[in-house]
């Protein structure tokens, strides 16, 4: 089962497919596990290239957009056998003083499956390279209905100064033989390698990762004062995860953590650089909450949109309850709301709660109640109507939902959070704490 989030507001996001393009910009952002990783000493770099797995490490990625057209570029040299319709695109990549093609080609019969070949070296042949993923998949689009897309990864190598390096890189695009109207002539496409270890910055070590966005081969980035397309990412506090909001910071930007304020100097295209401490300002880094298991929830007191108000956990004690940061805008949010009514309809008799806290706005506020009658959601709610700027959404860091915690009510400690308690997992997470929390509290 595969779960999906919604994320909010990203002032990047224009770098993005389009809001319309909901079939094309899959951005998932449940967040995985990593390996342990070697300590450093002193404050030298010690990243490593990793050539696939960014998306999956990192939480989601930006997707770029790729013109393709039916003419056949001249530097196109030798075309894969059986190719009828081919669509053709150009990466450019590599350190900006000496960018590098590499042609991307689609051949998209009439009646037949899409394929998709990069010129992974460059050279012009396409039937030289390693080979390409590229299979058709059915998502959800804006109007609710099911569309066809294809999706799918290759390696390409970067042309570094001291060597090339192979990365994946993916792409996506709507299926053009399913017959909706107004496909444009673009492929989209996004990075999965990236660099990835751990660096001391102060008297701390952090496990980080350098990104280029934009899927230029440059690490430096641009100049744009907005966003230069390369982050560097910190796992601040320690729970092996990478957030976006206030755990990662443009390389080209001074940042401040802990009330020192850095910079990122000497970087390569390569991804080599040192920190140096900055005479700039910057606003300081809030660190998020560890809200892994057995790490305990943060409490808070909040109005209910029944009239009243909750000390929480104070209130759950000898429950077992679910935190649920939602909203009725929110459609992998809506598609979750059967499954914890299910749960909270078998469990609730034995000890089992939910506290829902919704980040719609305020104008949607008032309307919460009918829509909470007509879901069978009978468990309290606060609604505070600041949308992404709940202020227990806040306190908790929530970056995207439906966004869950199972927490114990009596210690506050967390038995499980996001994908471990949604979905099909939501029911035996449950199971699994009734008993432990009813052994505990005797």
């Amino acid at each position: 089962m595969q779960l999906r989030s919604c994320p909010p507001f990203r002032p990047h996001r224009q770098h993005a497919a389009g809001a319309g393009s909901i079939w094309i910009s899959i951005v998932i952002w449940i967040f995985l596990r990593a390996g342990p990783l070697e300590l450093l000493a002193e404050e030298e770099l010690s990243l490593k290239w990793k050539a696939t797995e960014a998306s999956q490490t990192l939480g989601g990625h930006i997707t770029r957009r790729l013109a393709v057209s039916t003419n056949t570029p001249s530097s196109a040299k030798k075309l894969p056998p059986g190719v009828t319709a081919a669509w053709f695109g150009e990466l450019r990549i590599g350190p900006r003083e000496k960018q590098e093609s590499r042609l991307v080609l689609l051949d998209e019969p009439k009646n037949g499956p899409a394929r998709l070949f990069v010129d992974s070296n460059g050279d012009g042949d396409f039937t030289n390279d390693p080979g390409a993923t590229w299979t058709k998949k059915s998502t959800p689009g804006s109007a609710g209905t099911m569309v066809s897309i294809y999706v799918g990864e290759a390696k390409v190598t970067f042309p570094f100064e001291h060597g090339p390096r192979e990365g994946q890189v993916g792409f996506s695009r709507r299926d053009r033989s399913d017959g909706a109207a107004g496909v444009p002539n673009e492929l989209y496409y996004f990075r999965e390698y990236f660099l990835l270890g751990r660096l001391k910055l102060g008297d701390k070590t952090y496990r980080a990762a350098l990104v280029d966005e934009y899927v230029r081969g440059d690490f430096r980035g641009e100049e744009d004062p907005e966003f230069s397309g390369v982050r560097l990412f910190f796992d601040f506090n320690d729970d092996s995860t990478f957030e976006l909001t206030r755990e990662s910071v443009d390389v080209r930007k001074p940042f401040n953590l802990g009330g020192t304020t850095w910079e990122v100097a000497d970087l390569t295209a390569e991804g080599e650089f040192r920190f140096q401490r900055s005479s700039k300002t910057a606003p300081e880094i809030v660190v998020a909450p560890n809200l892994n298991r057995g790490r305990k929830a943060i409490s808070f007191v909040a109005k209910t949109t029944d009239g009243g108000s909750t000390r929480f956990p104070e209130d759950y004690k000898g429950k077992v309850v679910l935190l649920d940061f939602w909203a009725t805008w929110c459609g992998p949010c809506l598609a979750e709301i059967p499954n914890v009514v299910q749960n909270y309809q078998k469990y609730h008799e034995r000890g089992f709660e939910v506290l829902g806290i919704s980040l719609d706005q305020a104008e949607t506020v008032p309307k919460l109640a009918a829509f909470l009658k007509q879901k069978n959601m009978t468990w309290r709610q606060v609604a505070d109507g600041k949308g992404w700027q709940a202020e227990v959404a806040q306190r908790y860091a929530v970056s995207s939902i439906p966004f869950m915690l199972l927490i114990n009510g009596d210690t506050g400690e967390i038995l499980g959070r996001e994908g471990e308690v949604r979905g099909e997992n939501l029911g035996p997470a449950i199971e699994a704490a009734l008993p432990a929390k009813k052994k505990a509290s005797r």
